[in-house]
């Protein structure tokens, strides 16, 4: 019998069908790859493993099921044993800003529990974070929550924040309202791009209030889009996040009425404890913001 094949049947068992399973498996793997090296397993077992639909082990899946469950149920406290204090890695991505402003003293927090806590950190955006996951690039996402996420990703929501226009201070607008009244908005909209969620909701909301802001420059963090407004280039869009550092050349009006844009965990498969354990910190940090 192959191993590959044992975990992969493991984890078809333990939820209940090949969709589950392709939901907790740590890694990416698609549904027709699993069915198959499954199939594979029931060919040199000469024994059908399960019913498909519905799902329901027959007696000689529950037979091996049982007999595998322990080795690979125990495979990660077996290794946290073995490790004994080894580096433990987890590969995270997010913006600049949670990097910088909030997931330092995180971090610090989660080598109490993980003294071998090492790090690896990806700096990016809301459509790249949730493509690293799906590639197993990363491990653990803090960005955007879309309204519509990859279905193989979980989520867990953290805070909801405003949106935001950002002017120079030194213009003349005193609130958002003074520019999306104008018959036609002529200064540049400066933006994440334009599949990115901040940006999606933004110009949605815009649609169904009839105002057309095309983005005329699009920049990959929020920090730049204020560099880019403090220097006149225009009006940028972004969302009021809490501690983050403020460009002294802009300032912040509300977008009343708009919709909140929600930020939270994402992850595939099953998160490590380390993992685990940042997402809970996540939680009550967020929570005291």
């Amino acid at each position: 019998m192959n191993i590959h094949h044992l975990e992969l049947f493991h984890y078809v068992a333990k939820h209940e069908g090949i969709a589950g399973a392709v939901r907790n498996i740590p890694y990416g793997i698609q549904q027709p790859a699993v069915s198959a090296q499954v199939i594979q397993l029931e060919n040199d077992l000469g024994a059908t493993l399960f019913q498909r639909r519905p799902f329901e082990l027959t007696p000689a899946g529950v037979e091996l099921y049982d007999f595998i469950h322990p080795f690979f149920e125990n495979l990660d406290s077996m290794g946290g044993k073995i490790r004994g204090g080894v580096a433990q890695t987890i590969r995270i991505g997010a913006s600049g800003v949670v990097f910088r402003e909030h997931l330092p003293n995180l971090l610090n927090a989660a080598r109490k529990e993980y003294p071998g806590l090492h790090p690896a950190l990806r700096v990016g955006i809301q459509p790249e974070i949730e493509q690293w996951l799906l590639a197993n690039d990363v491990d653990l996402g803090v960005t955007v929550l879309g309204t519509k996420p990859p279905t193989e990703l979980k989520s867990e929501k953290l805070i909801e924040l405003p949106m935001v226009l950002v002017v120079p201070t030194t213009g003349r607008v005193k609130s958002a309202a003074d520019i999306l009244g104008q018959d036609r908005i002529a200064q540049t909209l400066i933006s994440l791009p334009q599949n990115e969620g901040i940006s999606r909701t933004f110009q949605t909301e815009l649609a169904a209030r009839k105002i057309d802001w095309p983005i005329g420059m699009e920049l990959n963090s929020t920090d730049l889009i204020s560099t880019y407004v403090a220097n006149g280039f225009g009006f940028g869009v972004s969302v009021d996040l809490p501690g983050e550092r403020k460009n002294k050349g802009v300032k912040l009006l509300p977008l009343e009425d708009f919709p909140t844009v929600t930020i939270g965990c994402l992850w595939r498969g099953q998160l490590p404890p380390v993992g685990q354990t940042l997402v809970k910190l996540l939680q009550a940090h967020a929570a005291g913001l």
